[in-house]
C-alpha cells in the first residue's frame, strides 16, 4: 500500500510542540513531500529555537518512519515561514542577504557542527555551472583514494546532483541501527547525495533555507566512520548553500574550479574571494578543459583559451594545482559510472587527477592549512 501525505500527517499528530499543540496544528509544517516510500517536510523556527525545536524534529523523523510503507525520511529545521501559515513574521527585520551575512558577527564555537571521526573536510567549488566541477571532485576524490587516504563524498548541490551519475550508484540508502544514513560507497569512496532520496526527474522546487537544513543533516546524519578527507562537491556560485557549509562545516580548505576564458576566471575569482572572505583557505585552482587534443591528427587546440586560471591563481595569491584537458574520454567514462580516474588510473588523464590529488593530500598532511574554525570577518 503506497503512502499518501495524509497518512504522515495523521503520524505527526502524534508530535506535539512546546507550547501544547500538535505539529501539524501549528502553522510551522511546510508541504510533505511524499514519492515512492521517500518523505521530506521542514518545521519553521525562529533563530533562537533551533535548540529547543530539535527534539520536535527528531520526534517527527521517528513519527513519520513509524507509517508503513516509508522507506526513507528528510526532516529539516527551516527559517522559512511555510505558505499561508497565520504564524505571524519577525516584525521590521528585513532578511539579510548574502553580502550583510558574511558580515555578522562570528558564530560560536557551539554552532559548529563537529566531525570527530573526519580528519579533514574540504571544498571543490566554482564560481559558475557548466566548468566541470563535479567531474573533477568525483576524480580527485577516488585519486586521494588512490594515495591511501580514507575519502567520502558529500553531493551538495541540491539542485542539480551529479554524484550518482558520476559513481554509477542509485537507490536509498540504508538506515542503520541509531537511525544514521549509511552511505553508498563505490570505487573506496563512500558517497550521500539528495539524488538518492528524490527520483532523477523530480525538480528540487525549494526555498534557501530548506536546501540549508537539508544539507545540515546530509552532514550531520550521516554514517561517515572514520574518513582521512571529506570532499564536498559544492553547488555552483555564492550563496545562501555555500555560505552555509564555508560558516558551519569547519572546512580545512577549498579547491576552486574553472575553465580558462575570461568569463569563468570573473566567476572563479568571486569564489575565491568568498572563501577567503569566511576565512577558509584556499588549496589552489585547477584548470579544467584546459586544451582539446585531435584524436585523429594530435592538433592541440584550447578552444577556451589555455593559461587563463594559472595566471588568475598568481593574480590572486593562490596556487595552481595543475590542468585538465578537455577530452572524450574523461566525458565518456564519467557519463558511464566509471570516473577515468578508477576507470584508467595508469592513463595520462587519471594521472593529472592524480598530481593535483597529491598536492592537496600534502597540504592537508603537512598542517601547512590548518585554522581554527570558521570565523565571520567583521570590516
Amino acid at each position: 500500500m503506497a503512502v499518501t501525505q495524509a497518512d504522515v500527517l495523521r503520524a505527526l499528530e502524534s508530535v506535539v510542540l512546546p507550547d501544547g499543540k500538535t505539529l501539524p496544528q501549528s502553522g510551522r509544517l511546510s508541504d510533505v513531500m511524499v514519492r515512492d516510500g521517500k518523505v521530506i517536510f521542514a518545521i519553521t523556527v525562529e533563530s533562537t529555537e533551533v535548540n529547543t525545536l530539535e527534539p520536535v524534529r527528531l520526534a517527527a523523523e521517528r513519527a513519520t518512519k513509524s507509517v508503513p510503507g516509508v522507506s526513507q525520511v528528510l526532516v529539516g529545521l527551516t527559517g522559512e515561514r511555510p505558505q499561508g501559515s497565520s504564524r505571524p513574521a519577525p516584525a521590521a527585520t528585513p532578511r539579510p542577504g548574502p553580502a550583510q551575512r558574511l558580515n555578522e558577527a562570528p558564530k560560536a564555537p557551539g554552532q559548529q557542527l563537529a566531525f570527530p571521526t573526519i580528519k579533514h573536510i574540504i571544498a571543490v567549488a566554482s564560481g559558475k555551472g557548466g566548468v566541470g566541477k563535479s567531474t573533477t571532485s568525483a576524480n580527485l576524490a577516488i585519486s586521494l583514494g588512490a594515495l591511501g587516504m580514507k575519502v567520502g563524498m558529500l553531493d551538495a548541490d541540491i539542485y542539480g546532483p551529479s554524484q550518482p551519475k558520476l559513481f554509477g550508484l542509485a537507490g536509498k540508502p540504508r538506515t542503520s541501527a541509531d537511525r544514521k544514513i549509511e552511505p553508498h560507497e563505490r570505487y573506496g569512496v563512500k558517497v550521500m547525495s539528495i539524488g538518492f532520496l528524490v527520483d532523477e526527474d523530480q525538480a528540487m522546487i525549494w526555498r534557501g533555507p530548506m536546501v540549508m537544513s537539508a544539507l545540515t543533516q546530509m552532514l550531520r546524519d550521516v554514517n561517515w566512520g572514520e574518513l582521512d578527507v571529506l570532499v564536498i562537491d559544492m553547488p555552483p556560485g555564492t550563496g545562501d548553500a555555500q555560505l552555509t557549509i564555508a560558516q558551519q562545516t569547519p572546512l580545512a580548505g577549498a579547491v576552486i574550479v574553472s575553465t580558462p576564458q575570461d568569463l569563468a576566471l570573473i566567476d572563479a575569482r568571486r569564489g575565491v574571494a568568498m572563501f577567503q572572505k569566511v576565512n577558509v583557505p584556499v588549496l589552489g585552482i585547477v584548470e579544467n578543459m584546459a586544451s582539446f587534443c585531435c584524436p585523429n591528427c594530435n592538433y592541440i587546440t584550447p578552444i577556451f583559451g589555455h593559461g587563463g586560471a594559472k595566471l588568475e591563481a598568481e593574480k590572486t595569491g593562490v596556487r595552481f594545482l595543475g590542468e585538465v584537458p578537455l577530452h572524450m574520454d574523461i566525458r565518456s567514462t564519467s557519463d558511464e559510472g566509471r570516473p577515468v580516474a578508477a576507470s584508467d588510473p595508469d592513463g595520462v588523464h587519471a594521472k593529472a587527477y592524480l598530481a593535483i590529488a597529491q598536492q592537496v593530500k600534502d597540504l592537508l598532511t603537512s598542517g601547512v592549512m590548518s585554522r581554527a574554525a570558521p570565523k565571520i570577518v567583521i570590516e
